[in-house]
C-alpha cells in the first residue's frame, strides 16, 4: 500500500460510501432489536466493539444484531518519521492541522459515537500523537460525521427508512436489506397499500375461491396483485399467484379456410382453457396476430385459423393451447415496433418450451416483420404513440429472433436516430399478408 494521507473531506466521502451500501442493515437491526424489546445502542463501548471488516460482512458480534460501524486509517503506509518526510513535512503539517480543528469539534456534532484514534510516530526526532483512525458507530453519529466533515451524505431518508421498516414488522412481513430498499422505491401511497396487502393476506390463507383480479383487499385495486407480484413474494413470503383460482385464456379466432367457409358455417368463434368442444376443423396453420381487425378481416386461406393474441402477457397462454401446438404451421404477425418485436421473441420461447408430456412445440415463423417489410412499408410508419407521445427506443435483448427479424428490431428501437419507430399491422394490405402467409410454406 502507498503511504498517503486521508483528509477530512475525503474521509467523510469514505464514510458516506460505507453507509450508502450498509444504511439497509443497519435500519433492519435497529428495527428487529427495537421489536424484540432490546435497547439499540449507536455503537457500543470500544471493548465490545466489532471491526469495520466485520460489520462489512453482516457479522453479528455476541449474538447481538450488528448496527452500522465502520473506521477509517487515516494514514495508511505512514508510521515512521521516513515515510512523513517522503510525502513532505509541509503535507504532514497542512494535515494534521486539518485533523486537529476536526477533532477538536467533533465531538458536539457527532457526539460520543465518532472519534479520531491517535497514535505516537516521530517526526524529525520528535515523538508526537497524531491521527490514525476514525471511528464512527451507529447511522446517525455518521450522518452527522459526514455532514460535519464537509461531505455529502447517502441520498437516503433513514427516518423514513425506519417508519417503514417499523411497519413491516407491525404487519409480520419479511424485514430484510434487500425489502426495505425495494419498499423504500415506492411512494408513500403506494406502501401504504402493500402494508393493507400485507395484513389481509394473513388474515386469509386459502385464496382458493378467487381469480388474483378477484381478491377483495381493501385499498389495492384489482391488478395490484399481479403487478406487485415479485414485491409481494419477498415481503409476505407468499406467491399469491399460485395460490389463487386460475384465470382462464380465452382466445378469439376466426375460421379462414374457404372449404368450411362454404358450408356457410360461424366464422368467429372463441375458445377458454378447459373447454371440451372442438374448434370447427383441426387447422393446419395457425396464423397469431395482435389487432383486431386483422383477425375479422383476413382473406381465405385453406386450412388456417387467425387467432387474436394478447400482447406478451398472453405469449405463454398462446403456447399452451394444444391446438395450437399440435399445428404443423405457426405463424406470428405483429406490429413492426419494439413491442411487437418483444411479444414475437416471448411467444416463440414459449412455444419451444415442452409441454405437459416434455414435447416441445413446433418452430414459429413470423411475416412482415423483417428488414425487407420495414423498408417497403416504411411511408406508413410514425415515430408517435396515439397520445401524441414520441415512442422511446428499447434497449431489451430478444435472444429468440431470427438474423432478418434483429435486423428490423434494432433500426426502429435504436436508441439513435430511427427511420420509424412503428408500423401498425393494420395499415398493411390484407392480401400482402396473405401472399406473405402463403409464401412461408414454401420456406
Amino acid at each position: 500500500m502507498s503511504p498517503r494521507l486521508v483528509p477530512p473531506l475525503e474521509a467523510g466521502e469514505q464514510i458516506a460510501a460505507r453507509l450508502a451500501r450498509r444504511w439497509a442493515e443497519a435500519v433492519c437491526a435497529e428495527t428487529e432489536q427495537e421489536e424484540a424489546g432490546g435497547s439499540v445502542t449507536a455503537g457500543g463501548a470500544a471493548a465490545d466493539r466489532e471491526t469495520d471488516a466485520a460489520v462489512e460482512g453482516g457479522a453479528a458480534q455476541r449474538g447481538a444484531a450488528p448496527v452500522f460501524q465502520a473506521s477509517l486509517r487515516l494514514r495508511p503506509g505512514v508510521s515512521s518519521g521516513a515515510a512523513v518526510a517522503r510525502l513532505g513535512f509541509g503535507a504532514w503539517h497542512d494535515w494534521r492541522t486539518a485533523w486537529d480543528e476536526a477533532a477538536a469539534e467533533l465531538g458536539p456534532p457527532a457526539g460520543p459515537e465518532a472519534s479520531v484514534v491517535s497514535a505516537r510516530v516521530s517526526v524529525e526526532g520528535v515523538t508526537e500523537d497524531a491521527p490514525v483512525e476514525l471511528r464512527v458507530a451507529g447511522v446517525d453519529a455518521a450522518l452527522a460525521l459526514i455532514r460535519y466533515l464537509g461531505a455529502t451524505g447517502p441520498e437516503v431518508d433513514v427516518e423514513r427508512a425506519r417508519r417503514i421498516a417499523r411497519a413491516l414488522c407491525r404487519a409480520r412481513a419479511n424485514l430484510t436489506p434487500a425489502n426495505l430498499r425495494a419498499v423504500m422505491r415506492l411512494p408513500d401511497a403506494e406502501i401504504e397499500v402493500l402494508l393493507a396487502v400485507a395484513g389481509w393476506l394473513a388474515e386469509h390463507q386459502d385464496l382458493s375461491a378467487w381469480t388474483l383480479r378477484q381478491l377483495p383487499i381493501p385499498r389495492a385495486h384489482s391488478k395490484w396483485v399481479e403487478t406487485h407480484g415479485g414485491l409481494l413474494r419477498d415481503v409476505v413470503g407468499r406467491d399469491v399467484g399460485r395460490e389463487v383460482r386460475p384465470r382462464l385464456a380465452v382466445v378469439h379466432l376466426t375460421y379462414v379456410d374457404p372449404g368450411y367457409l362454404r358450408g356457410r358455417g360461424r366464422r368467429h368463434d372463441a375458445w377458454t382453457t378447459g373447454d371440451v368442444h372442438d374448434l370447427a376443423y383441426v387447422p393446419q396453420r395457425v396464423l397469431v396476430v395482435e389487432n383486431r381487425d386483422c383477425r375479422l378481416w383476413f382473406p381465405e386461406a385453406e386450412g388456417t385459423v387467425v387467432v387474436e393474441g394478447g400482447g406478451k402477457a398472453a405469449a405463454s397462454l398462446l403456447a399452451g393451447i394444444p391446438w395450437i401446438r399440435s399445428a404443423g404451421d405457426v405463424v406470428y404477425w405483429g406490429d413492426i415496433d419494439a413491442d411487437g418485436f418483444a411479444i414475437l421473441d416471448r411467444f416463440r420461447g414459449a412455444m419451444a418450451g415442452p409441454d405437459a408430456d416434455g414435447v416441445p412445440g413446433p418452430p414459429v415463423r413470423s411475416i412482415l416483420m423483417d428488414g425487407v417489410a420495414l423498408g417497403r412499408y416504411e411511408q406508413l410508419g410514425v415515430d408517435r404513440d396515439a397520445s401524441g407521445r414520441p415512442i422511446k427506443p428499447s434497449s431489451a435483448r430478444l435472444t429468440h429472433l431470427t438474423e432478418g427479424e434483429t435486423v428490423a428490431y434494432h433500426a426502429v428501437a435504436t436508441a439513435g436516430e430511427a427511420p420509424v419507430r412503428r408500423i401498425e399491422q393494420e395499415r398493411i394490405p390484407e392480401q400482402d399478408a396473405l401472399a406473405a402467409l402463403m409464401a412461408a410454406d414454401h420456406h
